[in-house]
């Protein structure tokens, strides 16, 4: 069992964090009152929040992942569903990252050109 602070100095995130995920039902600690106790099944989650995110899955994503793994096929349908998520992730990214590659190549472009206009006119000689 972990607190709320181990939790948050283990994955580096905050307490903010970790209280939100609770609300969403991703995680889903032991309260004492008004301690949370993380245990081992909480910290797995974490982990795979947090490397969802990274990926840039969304947090309704995250969780029919993470419900998935409770039905006793051996994660199958977990990792089929996990595949196709990132599969469809992945191609988004690439479709970014192109567009993202055109922008840059019309900005240049653009930045040369306004390069060219500002040293003519700097090498005009007021009348």
């Amino acid at each position: 069992m972990m607190s709320i602070r181990e939790m948050c100095e283990a994955f580096d995130v905050t307490a903010r964090t970790l209280r939100f995920y609770e609300a969403k039902e991703l995680l889903f600690p032991i309260r004492e009152g008004q301690r949370r106790l993380f245990t081992k099944r909480d910290r797995a989650r974490l982990k795979l929040i947090l490397r969802g995110k990274r990926f840039g899955f969304s947090l309704e994503d995250i969780r029919q992942l993470l419900d998935l793994y409770d039905m006793g096929d051996q994660q199958q349908t977990q990792l089929k569903r996990t595949y196709q998520i990132a599969q469809d992730r992945l191609n988004a990214m690439i479709a970014q990252r192109d567009e993202l590659t055109e922008a840059i190549e019309d900005l240049k472009e653009q930045l040369a050109w306004g390069a060219v206009i500002i040293a003519s006119n700097a090498n005009e000689t007021p009348n």
